[in-house]
C-alpha cells in the first residue's frame, strides 16, 4: 500500500515562499531554514524546498486547496498579504463557497468553506 505523505513546493526562494504559508496558514515552524522547511506536519505534510535546480515559477500543473471555517476573513487575509485574486468568495451549485488565489510562485491555491449544519 502506498500513502501520500507530503507535498512539497519547489521554488528557488524557500523563505519567501515559507513565509507566506506561514502567514497564511498561521503558523510557526521556528525555522529559517532557506532549503527545506516544514510548514505543516502531520500524516499529510506540506513542505517547501529547494532541490538545486532552477524554477520558472509558471507553475500551472498543481493547486492546493485548504477547508476554512470562515471564507470571507480568509479573503481578506488573503487580500492583506498581497496574493493577486484569481476568482473571489463564489458560492458553488453544491453548496460550498470557493476562492482561489496566486501564491508568490505563481501556484493557484483554493481556498473552501461548507455551510454549517444547523
Amino acid at each position: 500500500m502506498l500513502e501520500l505523505s507530503e507535498i512539497s513546493l519547489l521554488t528557488n526562494d524557500v523563505p519567501r515562499l515559507a513565509d507566506f504559508y506561514k502567514a497564511l496558514l498561521d503558523v510557526d515552524n521556528h525555522s529559517e531554514d532557506p532549503v527545506h522547511q516544514f510548514i505543516l506536519e502531520g500524516p499529510l505534510s506540506l513542505t517547501v524546498y529547494h532541490d538545486g535546480s532552477p524554477k520558472n515559477n509558471q507553475n500551472e500543473n498543481i493547486t492546493l486547496a485548504f477547508t476554512v471555517d470562515d471564507i470571507e476573513a480568509a479573503h481578506q487575509k488573503v487580500l492583506a498579504l498581497g496574493a493577486p485574486i484569481v476568482e473571489p468568495p463564489t458560492p458553488r451549485p453544491w453548496g460550498a463557497v470557493n476562492m482561489s488565489f496566486r501564491d508568490p510562485d505563481g501556484n493557484v491555491v483554493y481556498l473552501r468553506s461548507f455551510p454549517k449544519n444547523s
